[in-house]
Formats: structure tokens, C-alpha cells, sequence
């Protein structure tokens, strides 16, 4: 697609807005506007943004990194095809960006152009990487200042889809409409708590659409007068919000991760994948489950996984081989990492797990053996027997593993691996110095 036709689109469409959308090392959703006058020079040349935004946490306090403060600029440059009209909201449409310099090359900063260096790592291979979101999040109203789940349904019941069937009703026409292809749809455990997935695409389409998707879920909500959190835990008392990845590698039409002459249709190439995912969980978990937050949801028995292992469809486990499809089943052969959540950054997220596989891949690496129980329920010693260790249980042992990971950090590179840690260890001073409540409202309505 081309600036003059989108321009014709916008046109078409009677638009007044169209946003330039970029996710921050924070994990939160920002963006800039541009009109339509002009607008065919921004789409070409990008909009104008300090460089200080990559160093700004989710409390909005600067940090205070090497070359991101008052002076700079960068260009948020837009992804012309991920134009879409917003059914969300009045006259506007948006773009996915790319953060150049003022050379014309992408940014150190850049998470998307991060991810798009490992997608290339994986096509010197022949290899695509298609990665598909699963997104829990929690429907509320505000009822004197507090946040009240619109429900107090069980598991998958038909009470909690009741409850808010003309709000789902909206967003998955929503979604239609950006075309996002909605694949399930249920209540969940928690109270108010929902949960889609959209369909796989290959890695940086798919953390496009979950941009999208997170957008669309909170302002389709708001426009309900609702407040819908995607936040890992959004009360203490009731269950957590996963974004679960996922992932499996393809070659043209040939799903690498099948092998049809193996008991358990897994082939080698995903093995060694998966071993490189368990070998850099603990680092990677800095990238998929990053805010201080998500640590109350990555707990023992929340069928979160929170310990290194794999397992066949073992829920308890953060990497989960999902049981294929009858009849397809190499379009459907994948693994799911379960130890993500949507208060990531998804083009690091899934970046970081393409590097952590590619590890894997080129070291031969073969995985432990897969656990078929709840790891936490085994003996002690058998846990050490077969390397079974407890991931991060804080934000800040997490940040800690990741900037202990040489080639996490390597394929981040210093400059965004150091804009990275210094605002993830900012949100973590700050609010492990506040209480349940300030924890609450720094996450609820910002992810």
C-alpha cells in the first residue's frame, strides 16, 4: 500500500485522525496523531518524537539513559500495510511505526526493528516463525472509585458469556472490521474475566495484531462504559491474565515443527527450539512477563508455569506442546509459552524468544525430559534431579536473569538492552515502595 493510497482510503472513509501507534519499553501503548493535512508527507517521512519516550516507564518518569533525554529526535515511521480504519473510534484510522533516526537507519531503541533482525536470522534458514496471542483480560465497571468485575460466573460458563455477550458482540465485529480473525471465544476462571485468541500469522504481522487487539479490547469497553484490564493481576484475589504465545516455525506450506514418523509428531528442529526457550526462560521472562505485576500471577498451581520445564499439554508447565488437531495435524502441531502477559512489549517478547530458539537450533540443544505432573507436587530432590528450578517469583529477579543472559542481550543490543532494564527497574523501585492499591492503579487501565 502506498501513502497516495491510503490517503484515497482516509479520504473515502470521511477520517479526520490517523495514528501512529508504537509500543514503549514499558509495555504500554502510545502514540501520535496526524490530520489529514500533510498527512501523505508523515506517512512517507514519519512524525517527529523525542527520544527521551523510550526511557519514560509507566509511572511517565524519565530515566535517566545515556542519550535519551531532552535533546534528539527520532522519526516514528509508519508500516504503510498495517493501515486500519479504527471501528473504535469516531473519524480516525492507525499505522504500526518503526522508530528511524534522523539518518534514515531504524533506531537501537527499536523493538520492531529488533524483532524484524531476528525474523532475518530465521530466514537465512528458510525459516518463519508464525506466533498467535491468547489474550485473558477482565471486564469491570467502576463503582466508587473501585473496579467491580462484571460477573461472578464459573469457568467457561454460559452465565460469564451472558453477562457480556453485547460486549463481545462488539469487539469481535471490531476485530472483523481490522481484519483480525477472532478463532475462540470464552469466559474464564476469574470473575469478569474473558478470554480471545486470533488466528497465527508470521511474528511481526502477529505483534502488530496484538497491538491492535489490546486496543481494541480497551476501547471497545470504554465505549461500553466499562474499563477492561489486560493487566497479570488485576485484583489479589482473583485469578491472572496470561498472553500466552503460540509459536511454531515454518518452511513455505511445511510445518518444521511436525514430523509424522515420530510417536508424538514433534520433530527434531522444535525440540532444539524448545531446549533454546528452556535454556533462556529465566532471562526471557524479563521480556514476556516484565512488570512487577506479573509476578502474582507467575506462581505455583495458577497453571502459569513457574518452573523451567516443558510437558505435553501440562498447563502447570510455561512451555506447553499443545496437542494437534486430528486430521491436521501439521497445521496444527505448536508450542504455547505460558509465562507471558500483556504488560509486555510483544516485539520483544516474541523477538527474545525467537533468539532463545535460534540458540537452540544452531547449538543442537536437546530438551529435558517432559514432565507429565504438576512440578510442584514432586519431591525436592527429584525437581534437582532433572533441573527443574523455580522461574523469577520477582519483577526484579527477572531483570536480573535477562541482564545476566549474554545472548539475550546480545541480540537486544546495549543500546535498547539498556533502555530496557533501566525503565523495567525503575517501575520496580517505584512500586515495590507503594502498596496494593497504588500497584493496582499504575496497572488496571494502563495494560
Amino acid at each position: 500500500m502506498t501513502a497516495k493510497e491510503i490517503a484515497k482510503r482516509v479520504d473515502e472513509a470521511d477520517l479526520r485522525l490517523v495514528r501512529f501507534l508504537w509500543c514503549g519499553n514499558d509495555g504500554t501503548v502510545r502514540g501520535k496523531a496526524s490530520a489529514r493535512t500533510g498527512l501523505e508527507g508523515r506517512l512517507e517521512s514519519g512524525i517527529g518524537l523525542t527520544v527521551a519516550m523510550q526511557a519514560m516507564n509507566a509511572l511517565d518518569q524519565l530515566q535517566p539513559v545515556a542519550g535519551m533525554g531532552p535533546v534528539g529526535e527520532i522519526r516514528l515511521v509508519p508500516d504503510l500495510d498495517t493501515f486500519r480504519v479504527l471501528p473504535y473510534a469516531p473519524r480516525t484510522g492507525a499505522v504500526l511505526t518503526d522508530h528511524v533516526g534522523l539518518d534514515g537507519r531504524p533506531a537501537p531503541v527499536c523493538q520492531r526493528s529488533f524483532l524484524k533482525r531476528m525474523t532475518e536470522r530465521l530466514a537465512e534458514r528458510g525459516l518463519v516463525l508464525r506466533a498467535s496471542f491468547e489474550n485473558e483480560f477482565s471486564l469491570a465497571s467502576k463503582v466508587d472509585g473501585a473496579y467491580v468485575p462484571v460477573d461472578s460466573a464459573l469457568c467457561f460458563s454460559t452465565i460469564g458469556m451472558t453477562a457480556s455477550q453485547d460486549y463481545v458482540d462488539e469487539l469481535v465485529a471490531a476485530l472483523e472490521a481490522q481484519s483480525i480473525p477472532l478463532e475462540q471465544y470464552y469466559a474464564e476462571l476469574g470473575h469478569g474475566q474473558q478470554e480471545i485468541s486470533t488466528g497465527h500469522a508470521p511474528a511481526v504481522q502477529a505483534c502488530d495484531e496484538q497491538l491492535l487487539v489490546r486496543e481494541t479490547i480497551r476501547a471497545v469497553a470504554t465505549r461500553q462504559g466499562l474499563a477492561a484490564s489486560l493487566a497479570p493481576k488485576p485484583w489479589p484475589d482473583n485469578a491472572g491474565n496470561g498472553g500466552h504465545v503460540h509459536f511454531s516455525l515454518w518452511e513455505g506450506e511445511r510445518n518444521r515443527f511436525y514430523d509424522g514418523a515420530r510417536a508424538d509428531g514433534l520433530s527434531g528442529e522444535a525440540r532444539s527450539f524448545i531446549a533454546g526457550v528452556l535454556t533462556h526462560l529465566p532471562g526471557l521472562c524479563g521480556l514476556t512477563a516484565p512488570s512487577f505485576n506479573s509476578y502474582h500471577r507467575i506462581v505455583p498451581q495458577y497453571w502459569a508455569g513457574a518452573y523451567v520445564c516443558w510437558g505435553y499439554d501440562n498447563r502447570e508447565a510455561p512451555v506447553r506442546v499443545a496437542s494437534p488437531f486430528r486430521g491436521t495435524e501439521e497445521a496444527s502441531t505448536n508450542a504455547e509459552l505460558k509465562a507471558c502477559d500483556s504488560t509486555c512489549n510483544p516485539y520483544l517478547a516474541v523477538g527474545g524468544l525467537i533468539a532463545a530458539g535460534l540458540d537452540g537450533i544452531e547449538r543442537g540443544l536437546e530438551p529435558p525430559e517432559p514432565v507429565d505432573v504438576d512440578p510442584d507436587t514432586m519431591p525436592e530432590d527429584e525437581r534437582a534431579r532433572r533441573g527443574i528450578v523455580r522461574l523469577p517469583s520477582t519483577q526484579a529477579e527477572a531483570l536480573d536473569a535477562l541482564a545476566a543472559d549474554d545472548l539475550l542481550v546480545g541480540a537486544l543490543g546495549q543500546t535498547l538492552a539498556d533502555a530496557y532494564l533501566t525503565v523495567r527497574r525503575s517501575e520496580w523501585a517505584a512500586y515495590s515502595a507503594g502498596d496494593a492499591a497504588f500497584e493496582q492503579q499504575g496497572h488496571f487501565e494502563k495494560y
